[in-house]
């Protein structure tokens, strides 16, 4: 799949068949992750993959939008790290690029996936950070339910000409 086609008929997938995701198939959804641009190439983030189904089936009761999980094989818990960020705060930035190539590669590989926020939430973060037992350097940015589409998504262009200015507003 051609980056353009990859970016025109990418849409968030919230219902998974039950077949598993292979461990090769995330180590590439993540090597994509990170080769995101970053400020000053710090690529400040951590990820951490999530299977195990107990797991899994508790986050909704953490995130008000994450019931599509309990049929997903898989999630990825996308972080920044800001002990590892060279211009503070632009972890936010560089963490949702590193998303954004997650979410088209899972694609390009005939995975569906969603990005679920969970950043700047206090309630959200407060509770991602206790339930995965992170530093206090690390700010989980959001979860992404990732797994095989059992549905199919209609994609249509979003191109808004009023949307676009010439050299000033």
């Amino acid at each position: 799949m051609h980056a353009i086609e990859a970016i025109k008929t990418r849409r968030s997938i919230r219902k998974y068949t039950d077949a598993p995701v292979s461990e090769e198939l995330i180590r590439e959804i993540l090597e994509a992750a990170m080769l995101a641009p970053s400020a000053g190439n710090q690529q400040p983030w951590q990820f951490v993959v999530v299977d195990d189904r107990e797991i899994l089936d508790s986050l909704p009761s953490i995130h008000p939008y994450l019931s599509m999980v309990r049929q997903a094989p898989v999630g990825i818990l996308v972080c920044g790290d800001q002990s590892k960020e060279k211009y503070p705060g632009y972890w936010v930035q560089d963490c949702s690029a590193a998303v954004q190539n997650l979410l088209l590669a899972a694609h390009a590989l005939g995975l569906g996936a969603v990005w679920t926020g969970i950043h700047p939430m206090e309630d959200r973060v407060a509770a991602f950070r206790e339930r995965f037992n992170l530093p206090d350097e690390v700010i989980p940015l959001a979860f992404i339910p990732l797994g095989h589409p059992a549905q199919e998504v209609k994609s249509e262009s979003r191109y808004r000409e009023d949307r676009v200015h010439s050299n000033t507003y």
